[in-house]
């Protein structure tokens, strides 16, 4: 944990004001759910709530078995990181943080599938040679929860039907499974 220098009085209704500045660097957005928790060294900690942290075992399973389909990476992420990853570069992406690109396809609330024309997507803001294929939105109940991903590496040929297709329905079959 850092410190930042910055102090915040919490005013009648018991409320803190999270700084502009810091809302921005860890991509908190208004309305955002935050989860609370308490040390015994009497700190309150505010982290970022993810909906798709329960099901981060069986993303995994999902990514690996669509990645022993495919013979692809696979990936699955929640509205801020990696959550899940089967095909190499575990290490690469396990736990990162998205790219501002990725995060701006997954607002889009559309299915991604580069092109050969275009430009290529980073998958992550860390600066890797990992570049996105496919992103597919994880939607439930109308709330945009992350993203199924085919990844590859810089250069690498646009995602074919199959991967688009899978990318597609495992996202939907998530979002579903998020619903009930």
């Amino acid at each position: 944990m850092k410190a930042t220098g910055i102090v915040r009085r919490i005013d009648d209704l018991g409320r803190v004001v999270i700084p502009k500045e810091i809302r921005r660097t860890m991509r908190i957005r208004e309305g955002a759910p935050l989860e609370i928790y308490t040390s015994r060294d009497g700190e309150v900690i505010f982290k970022k709530y993810s909906l798709l942290g329960g099901v981060e075992d069986f993303a995994v399973e999902l990514c690996e078995t669509m990645s022993r389909s495919t013979g692809e990476i696979c990936a699955v992420t929640d509205r801020d990181t990696i959550i899940a990853v089967a095909g190499g570069s575990k290490r690469e992406l396990l736990g990162k943080r998205i790219s501002p690109e990725l995060e701006r396809i997954m607002e889009s609330r559309k299915i991604y599938r580069r092109e050969a024309q275009e430009e290529e997507v980073a998958v992550t803001d860390s600066g890797d040679k990992l570049r996105v294929r496919v992103a597919a939105p994880i939607l439930a109940e109308g709330d945009l929860l992350g993203l199924v991903l085919f990844v590859g590496g810089e250069g690498a040929a646009p995602a074919e039907e199959p991967e688009y297709k899978l990318a597609q329905t495992i996202a939907a079959f998530l979002g579903r499974h998020m619903e009930s």
